[in-house]
């Protein structure tokens, strides 16, 4: 079974650190396992997705700046056809509205536990791979 490919968003190097940390090689035994790309910039995020590369799932932080994660998330889910899922991190559970607003499938909060992303992310590439099937 190929990798799968999982986008990460954020301009902070430490957010990005901390998910690709908490991911690891594989989230789920279900799965394969995955690569992961990194993305500091909404333009170079766009760019890779406008050049047709692999995406299975989309983790934007919506505190990133000066372009937060939320926002990409609305405009991937408007433009890109069949959108791949989108797990969205949040500031505050006070958010929450924002995310649901930007279409996002799953949100977690910072600070990241490393448990729930990895959950979030599995149960988000079991229903997109069972969905495709």
């Amino acid at each position: 079974m190929a990798a799968l490919t999982i986008v990460v968003y954020s301009d902070d190097s430490s957010v990005r650190g901390t998910v690709i940390t908490a991911l690891g090689r594989k989230v789920s035994k279900d799965l394969p396992e995955h690569e992961i790309r990194e993305f500091a910039t909404g333009p170079a995020l766009r760019s890779y997705v406008d050049g047709k590369g692999k995406v299975d799932l989309f983790i934007l932080d919506g505190e990133a700046v000066p372009e937060g994660g939320l926002g990409i998330a609305r405009q991937l889910k408007d433009e890109v056809f069949n959108c791949p899922p989108v797990l969205a991190i949040t500031g505050r559970v006070s958010d929450n509205w924002l995310a649901s607003w930007s279409r996002a499938d799953a949100v977690v909060m910072h600070p990241i536990d490393p448990f729930t992303i990895a959950d979030k992310v599995a149960a988000l590439l079991i229903s997109k791979s069972v969905a495709t099937a």
